[in-house]
C-alpha cells in the first residue's frame, strides 16, 4: 500500500494510490489515520480501508495544480523533529575490499569517519537482544525545513553547496505513552551542504541544517532488503549527472532495528504525539563526482517500489541582512 497526501477543497487528506494516474481520496490526513490507528489498537492499513472515501482524484493534475504536499506531516510543525544518520551504506564492494584492508594494516591511521563506518561494519546489526554499534546522527530542524515533492528547494544566501542525498527515510508517531510506531518509508533528499562539510567533520552540523523533501508516497508495510534506484540532477531539459544507488539493510553496515534504537533510546525523542523523519543514509552523491549545482537545476530520485519520483528544482536565494540579536 502507497499513500499520498494532498490539499482537497481547503484541508489536507491522505489518499491512496490506485496506479500513477489515480488516487483515491480518504477521509483524513495521515497523521489523524495514524493516530486513529492506535486508539484503535488496529494497524494503518485497516485503518486506511476504514476511511476510504468514493472520491478518486487524477494525480498528475494534483502535481500540475501544486496540491502536493508531504506523505506525513504534523499540524504544528514544531512537533515534528527531522533527523538523520550518515556513514551506514556500504558503498561498492572495491570500496569496501580496500577499506577493510587498510584497517588491517594501519588502524591507527584511519579518519574518524573512517573509524565510525568501521565500526557499523563490525557491529551495526546485532542479533535480536543486543545493542549495536552507534552510528553517526544529526539534526536537520523540524517540520519547517521540509519541502514538498514537487516544490523548490531553497538554497540559502550563504551555502556552499547545495547537493542532493538519495535515501530512504522512515516516518514515524509517538503515541500517548511515548512508544514510537513506524507510520511507513518514503523516498527522501536529505539535501546537504558538502563544500561545508568537507573543510572541517566540525562542521557537519552546520552543514545538515537546511531544508530537505520526502515522498511523494508512502510505503506502508514491509521494506525490501535490496532496493536500486537513480538519481539524477537535470538542467533544463539536459540531464547533467545519472547514477544508480542502493539502498535497504541489504546495502547496509546497520539494520533499520539499530539505527532505529539509536534514536529513540532518548527520552525527549518519545515525546507523546510527535512526529519523526529520520533519514537512513546513502552512498551516492553527485557531489562526489565534481558536480556543482545552480539554481533552476532538478532533482530526480527514483525506486520503482515507491511509484512516482521525487522532484524539486533548486531556488538559489539572494542575500539577507545580517541577523542581529537585540537586548531586551
Amino acid at each position: 500500500m502507497r499513500l499520498i497526501q494532498c490539499e482537497h477543497r481547503g484541508r489536507v487528506h491522505a489518499a491512496r494510490v490506485e496506479s500513477d494516474r489515480v488516487v483515491r481520496l480518504l477521509d483524513a490526513d495521515t497523521y489523524t489515520l495514524a493516530r486513529r490507528a492506535l486508539t484503535a489498537g488496529q494497524s494503518l492499513a485497516a485503518a486506511v480501508e476504514a476511511a476510504l472515501t468514493d472520491t478518486r482524484l487524477d494525480y498528475p493534475q494534483l502535481i500540475e495544480d501544486k496540491r502536493l504536499l508531504p506523505p506525513l506531516t504534523h499540524p504544528d510543525p514544531a512537533h515534528c523533529l527531522v533527523t538523520g544518520t550518515g556513514l551506514t551504506h556500504l558503498g561498492s564492494a572495491d570500496t569496501r575490499d580496500a577499506m577493510h584492508a587498510k584497517a588491517q594494516v594501519d588502524d591507527a591511521a584511519l579518519t574518524d569517519s573512517m573509524r565510525m563506518f568501521k565500526l557499523g561494519v563490525e557491529g551495526g546489526k546485532p542479533v535480536p537482544g543486543e545493542t549495536g554499534a552507534q552510528p553517526e546522527w544529526f539534526y536537520k530542524g523540524d517540520g519547517s525545513c521540509v519541502v514538498a515533492p514537487e516544490a523548490a528547494i531553497p538554497v540559502l544566501h550563504f551555502a556552499e553547496d547545495a547537493g542532493e542525498e538519495p535515501e530512504l527515510a522512515g516516518l514515524y508517531v509517538i503515541d500517548d505513552d511515548g512508544q514510537p510506531w513506524r507510520v511507513g518509508y518514503a523516498l527522501g533528499n536529505e539535501f546537504s551542504d558538502h563544500v561545508t562539510e568537507r573543510f572541517n567533520y566540525l562542521w557537519l552540523a552546520h552543514s545538515k541544517l537546511r531544508a530537505c523533501s520526502f515522498g511523494p508516497e508512502l510505503l506502508v508495510g514491509e521494506l525490501p532488503t535490496h532496493l536500486e534506484g537513480t538519481s539524477r540532477v537535470v538542467r533544463g531539459n539536459e540531464t547533467v549527472w545519472e547514477k544508480p544507488f542502493l539502498t535497504g539493510e541489504a546495502n547496509m553496515a546497520h539494520s533499520l532495528a539499530n539505527l532505529e534504537h539509536h534514536h529513540f533510546k532518548y527520552p525527549n525523542f518519545r515525546r507523546p504525539g510527535d512526529v519523526h523523519v529520520h533519514f537512513f543514509g546513502t552512498a551516492t552523491l553527485s557531489f562526489a563526482d565534481g558536480i556543482q549545482t545552480r539554481d533552476g537545476d532538478r532533482f530526480e530520485i527514483s525506486l520503482p517500489e515507491f511509484g512516482r519520483p521525487l522532484r524539486n528544482p533548486l531556488r538559489f536565494e539572494s542575500a539577507s541582512r545580517a541577523t542581529v540579536v537585540k537586548a531586551l
